[in-house]
């Protein structure tokens, strides 16, 4: 390994392999700017993934994770099990380097948890020594700029170097860089309860008795919630995980109780496509709430629009709105907000982003995820080209690219990476080919303001095409 030193600017990254073949971009991989590697903001699945792709194609990089092991955020969620099997968790580069290793692949057609994933996959590909030494834990990224460019000027701004400034173990380094990958997803940003998702002081103030995300009601969190009244606020798959999760509790504490709030029209609409999902798994999801739902075992309350908390006591009561009335939920002892997430571009203030106003995805990414157009959970397959900004050389991608929107399958965040890497190395013809198969959820409902809701089905081929 080199350590190459700009005056306190580090650069330490794998060996460069030169290859003739250019970019039409030429300044991202090419030029002054040649010798600097490729900073991957994350040591996650997708993260890791765009590692595996530069070691193939002989590019050089750095890994800079802020947590202090890799895929921690899977940790914090390590025991959800996963819909999508194996085959569709794993990149297919990295699995190549990793069987050259002597690597084991798991069953591809078993779920894994997110302890499993991260145990079976991220670590052993975090260990090879082309990742393991340019990886860099406890490193905190608080901005990325141009060097001696700020977001205003123009002139000759693609000729300079990325700038990435970091608080690494409590010291600030800076690292310069030729292009930028950010795939530091969006955990740890998580909605509001609130549906007019703004935070508030009364949100924050009931800390101690919110839970963002999927607890282990099973395991480490069973104590919090036994004898207790539960809110389950939202109608994603994270929270008919929770609900299932909830109702295997209450079977053995008949002495809970639980409240699941939604703002869609109908509860049939969290359902999903049931038998007709081609992931068995995820449409086995939706026919066991349909099943708890049905049983009683759970009290349903939408649409509901949360619109203030209020501690009573030791409890908390929601207030909200219903078919234009106000209404309350009381004597809440837990909530538990599976509200979705949204992207952290604080640490991006000085670079110039195209980011869609609604979804909060990269722009060209918003007509084919957001929700008010289509709910198919199915996006045709796209790379490099629809992942561009403003700002050449610099890519948002998995989770975040999407925004908050929702339906992200990490196959989808590996095609992209591909393509991404494909075209930094200078392979148009591979960055443009995108190919990717992925399941249909069964359900693909594409809003026009003229239909009814229950009017709203197509048959996918204008907005879910792969």
């Amino acid at each position: 390994m080199k350590n190459i030193e700009f005056k306190q600017v580090e650069s330490c990254c794998t060996p460069i392999l030169k290859d003739k073949r250019l970019s039409l971009r030429e300044s991202v991989n090419q030029g002054e700017l040649h010798h600097l590697p490729v900073v991957i903001i994350g040591a996650g699945p997708i993260g890791l993934a765009a590692a595996a792709h530069l070691i193939e194609a002989g590019q050089s990089f750095i890994i800079l994770e802020s947590g202090t092991k890799v895929g921690e955020n899977l940790s914090k969620w390590g025991h959800v099990r996963l819909f999508s099997p194996w085959q569709y968790n794993v990149d297919k580069a990295a699995v190549r380097l990793l069987t050259q290793k002597g690597w084991i692949a798991p069953s591809p057609d078993e779920l894994p948890t997110g302890q499993e994933l991260r145990d079976l996959y991220l670590l052993p590909l975090a260990k090879l020594p082309e990742i393991q030494t340019v990886l860099h834990l406890n490193t905190h990224v608080v901005g990325i700029s141009r060097k001696n460019t700020d977001k205003m000027k123009t002139a000759g701004r693609e000729k300079q170097p990325f700038m990435i400034y970091v608080e690494q173990e409590g010291k600030s380094k800076r690292y310069e860089a030729r292009a930028v990958i950010d795939a530091s997803g969006t955990w740890g940003h998580a909605n509001p309860v609130l549906s007019s998702g703004l935070w508030t002081p009364g949100e924050k103030a009931l800390h101690d008795q919110i839970y963002y995300g999927i607890p282990d009601v099973l395991g480490g969190d069973k104590e919090r919630y036994t004898n207790k009244h539960i809110a389950v606020v939202g109608g994603g798959h994270s929270a008919l995980n929770t609900l299932l999760d909830l109702a295997r509790l209450q079977e053995l504490n008949s002495g809970i109780k639980l409240t699941w709030i939604m703002r869609r029209d109908r509860v049939e609409e969290a359902y999903g496509g049931e038998s007709n999902d081609q992931l068995q798994a995820r449409g086995e999801l939706g026919r066991r709430i349909h099943e708890l739902v049905d049983s009683g075992k759970v009290n349903v309350v939408t649409p509901f629009h949360i619109q203030e908390l209020k501690r009573e006591g030791k409890r908390v009561t929601l207030v909200g709105e219903q078919h234009g009335v106000i209404r309350e939920i009381a004597q809440v002892d837990e909530i538990i907000v599976n509200a979705g997430s949204r992207p952290d571009f604080s640490f991006l203030r000085e670079l110039r982003l195209s980011i869609d106003q609604t979804t909060e995805s990269v722009e060209t990414l918003a007509p084919l995820i957001d929700p008010n157009v289509h709910s198919c959970g199915t996006v045709r397959p796209h790379g490099e080209k629809e992942l561009r900004h403003m700002e050449q050389g610099f890519y948002i991608v998995g989770m975040k690219s999407y925004g908050r929107a929702p339906t992200f399958l990490m196959a989808t965040g590996y095609e992209q990476v591909r393509s991404v890497v494909a075209f930094l190395a200078g392979d148009l013809e591979a960055a443009v080919k995108v190919e990717l198969e992925l399941p249909e959820t069964g359900v693909c409902m594409v809003n026009r303001p003229q239909v009814q809701a229950a009017d709203k089905k197509s048959d996918c081929s204008s907005s879910c095409s792969k």
